[in-house]
């Protein structure tokens, strides 16, 4: 079982330079994703007179979702692996491939790169407020909990299948791409009933400058629940204590 791998680390590795640059890294990841994807929100409402619940709305949410996780997962996988989610570090976390401590410091500075961006967005347009994520009329709270826990499933399942699988190959080289793929799918699938957010760290900072608390647990719990489930069926299934490595293709 992936759980019996989970380790939770030392002090000094969580003071360790490498660490310390790897928290950086998922910060400025974060950063640039929520900037990317709160802002083309908020200048998509101000070109409409707030009229980003259209479908044209949906569409640019995922178009910049998608686009700007690609980039903001391709420039920190060197650093950090490119996690830019509180649910994918803890799925890391428990197929034993990051330690509790060094999950905490991912955590931390994820949710302070979302907070600054959502900061800085407000202050370089003049004030307005970044939009928390809620629910839509009729969805309650459960169905915006399933939503959260299949939509941050195939998410985590794809950062699996193609970033942290020892096996993923040359399909690493696609995993920034994939990854920022499934996140644009799922907002087109999720985005009108409850934002699709996937991600705690992205509904964390607008909630925090706007202070709009309103359901925000549900953008906790789905995620982790999903993240932690992917996490659990992939390492346990497809990875395993003694999965073997792929044959070349030159021998059969």
């Amino acid at each position: 079982m992936p759980i019996l791998r989970i380790t939770i680390g030392t002090p000094e590795e969580a003071r360790h330079p490498t660490a310390l640059k790897a928290a950086l890294a998922e910060f400025i990841s974060v950063l640039i994703f929520v900037f990317a994807g709160q802002g083309s929100g908020m200048a998509f409402n101000k070109l409409t007179d707030d009229g980003s619940t259209t479908p044209a709305g949906l569409v640019s949410a995922s178009l910049a979702h998608g686009f700007g996780l690609y980039v903001a997962v391709a420039v920190g996988a060197n650093i950090s692996g490119g996690h830019v989610n509180p649910a994918v570090t803890f799925g890391a976390f428990l197929g034993g491939n990051i330690t509790l401590l060094r999950g905490i410091l991912y955590w931390i500075a994820q949710l302070l790169g979302s907070v600054v961006a959502c900061l800085l967005l407000k202050f370089a347009t003049g004030g307005l407020e970044t939009t928390p994520f809620s629910l839509s009329s009729s969805v309650t709270v459960w169905n915006a909990l399933v939503f959260e826990i299949v939509m941050t499933f195939g998410l985590v399942y794809t950062v699996y299948a193609t970033a942290i699988d020892p096996k993923k190959g040359n399909l690493g080289i696609i995993a920034p791409l994939a990854i920022g793929l499934v996140v644009g799918a799922n907002i087109l699938a999720g985005g009108a009933f409850d934002g699709a957010s996937m991600n705690p760290a992205v509904s964390f900072g607008p909630a925090v400058v706007s202070w709009t608390w309103d359901n925000h647990w549900v953008y906790w719990v789905g995620p982790l629940l999903g993240g932690g489930i992917a996490a659990l069926v992939y390492d346990g299934v497809f990875i395993g204590f003694g999965t073997h490595e792929q044959l070349p293709t030159t021998d059969y």
